[in-house]
């Protein structure tokens, strides 16, 4: 028994031996992963924003062409939650490099599909690749950066969720506009090929760990995919299918919740877990993991609330909406590393920091909520500048609390639970911002209706043909108003948290 224990326990060191002092090297590995990750993120928008024209072309219906949008969600949420454990098994190197091809690769394919049975199984398995790249951004940064740039690395990675949703679909919408919407697909294939490569030079090859199936979590693996495959889904259609009315709805979201927390009850006790659920009781990482749904909910909110406004009242289509999403996007480039900078001296407390993003978030909502159905896309453009600063400040300090106080060995574990939850809770952002759409609009469109019923300027003819023009931009105008104080009241209930919950901690090396 002890000659085969030794075997087995050897490749374990292996794994620590590829610790090369950082350079050009391995800064080019961790670029490339960045890359792969951002360009995941802008194709995640790529059926959003070119569904019309691809139902158009393969003679799609509505309800059947919303089912590419949530195959593609459900299945990249559920890879976040398992691709730490396959990074580790099969190496990092390895395992990005095959995941960034196979992304690429049915990329190329999903336009050539015959038929919707054909796209949808193309774009699920494409979910599931470009679903697996995030947690590895985080595991590289926390692994191979030095303490005194760590948070650098942090900053590329919070890009992923500041800079790549509102670049996406003004690059989709370009695409999709003047060349094709199958060019939406494939603008990914050259980015796709630089990330490979970069990859490939930059990163150091650690050994294949297959001991580790020896302890395989099947029992994890069998309960918590199709937990996350039935949650994402039922969240995706729940607004199209009028939530707890439809059966399908009930089953996937009473189902997943239940396999859920069978899987939470095995991660407890499996000597390999997925999720290593103990870590919850370190405080820094429970704050950021619920605090991070709720900055999620804001920045999807600042981003959908006037594209939807500027599309229903003032007729814009995506390409037109584009400029005002990239006045956050493309500043991002300079004012993460500036944050970044900010965190890393010593005296300068994360918690407060992100309590000011967190404020001027707020006040970034309570500003929309002054909106009119006079409004155009340069009206928005004070509130965008607002949140240029705003966004990092609000979720770089979030990346540097969870990983800020756990120990190295940790870190996959960390990747698995920041990422999974980012994953979750935008989509469950989604929905509920759906929901207060659907209750807001339908709560303003009867009260305008009884209001006007006995109006008697209603019998004046000319003024009939405008009128359901008239009330439609209305009801839009106030439902947006509504949400933007629903988000602005969520961004203040966010600060109260901090004094008490979250502890201090300092950056890993400070600057001054």
């Amino acid at each position: 028994m002890s000659a085969v224990a030794v075997p087995m326990a050897a490749p374990a060191a292996p794994a620590a031996a590829p610790q090369a002092a950082f350079g050009p090297r391995l800064a080019v590995g961790l670029c490339g992963v960045l890359l792969a990750v951002l360009i995941s993120g802008i194709n995640e928008n790529v059926t959003k924003v070119a569904l019309a024209d691809i139902r158009g072309a393969m003679g799609i219906g509505v309800d059947d062409g919303s089912w590419i949008v949530a195959l593609y969600t459900a299945m990249s949420v559920s890879a976040m939650a398992f691709a730490p454990w396959c990074a580790v098994t099969f190496s990092l190197r390895r395992f990005a490099m095959t995941m960034i091809a196979a992304f690429m690769l049915l990329g190329v394919l999903c336009p050539l599909a015959p038929d919707l049975s054909s796209l949808l199984i193309l774009r699920a398995l494409q979910g599931l690749a470009g679903g697996a790249l995030p947690p590895l951004l985080m595991s590289v940064a926390l692994r191979f950066l030095p303490p005194g740039i760590k948070l650098y690395g942090l900053a590329g990675y919070a890009l992923t969720a500041t800079f790549g949703p509102s670049l996406g679909t003004p690059m989709a919408a370009l695409w999709v506009e003047y060349v094709g919407w199958q060019w939406a697909f494939w603008q990914i294939v050259p980015w796709c090929m630089a990330a490979i490569a970069m990859v490939g030079w930059g990163l150091p090859q650690d050994p294949l760990r297959l001991e580790r199936f020896a302890q395989f979590n099947g029992l994890g693996l069998a309960l918590g995919f199709p937990a996350l495959v039935m949650l994402v889904i039922g969240l995706v259609q729940g607004p199209r299918l009028d939530w707890f009315a439809s059966p399908l709805i009930c089953v996937l979201l009473g189902g997943g919740s239940g396999l859920l927390a069978l899987f939470a009850f095995n991660e407890w006790s499996h000597p390999l877990p997925f999720f290593k659920l103990q870590l919850l009781t370190n405080r820094n990482l429970l704050y950021s993991l619920i605090t991070l749904g709720g900055v999620l909910f804001v920045l999807l909110a600042v981003v959908m609330i006037p594209s939807t406004f500027l599309a229903k009242v003032q007729g814009y289509r995506p390409l037109q909406t584009a400029p005002l999403l990239l006045w956050v996007a493309l500043p991002q480039l300079l004012a993460l590393p500036l944050v970044a900078a900010l965190l890393n001296q010593r005296r300068v407390d994360a918690r407060w920091v992100q309590a000011i993003g967190l404020g001027m978030l707020g006040l970034t909502c309570w500003l929309g909520a002054q909106l009119t159905t006079d409004w155009n896309r340069d009206s928005f453009i004070p509130l965008q500048l607002l949140q240029i600063f705003a966004q990092p400040m609000a979720v770089l300090p979030l990346l540097m609390l969870a990983t800020g106080s756990l120990a190295p060995a940790d870190g996959p574990f960390a990747s698995a639970w920041f990422n999974t939850v980012k994953g979750f809770a935008a989509v469950l952002a989604g929905g509920l911002l759906e929901a207060a759409t659907t209750v807001r609009g339908h709560f303003h469109s009867n009260a305008l209706v009884e209001r006007l019923g006995n109006a008697p300027w209603l019998d004046d003819g000319a003024l009939l043909p405008s009128l359901p023009a008239r009330l439609h931009a209305q009801v839009v105008a106030l439902t947006s108003a509504d949400l933007y104080l629903l988000v602005a009241v969520v961004a203040i209930a966010l600060i109260a948290l901090i004094p008490w919950l979250p502890t201090r901690i300092h950056p890993p090396r400070a600057v001054a």
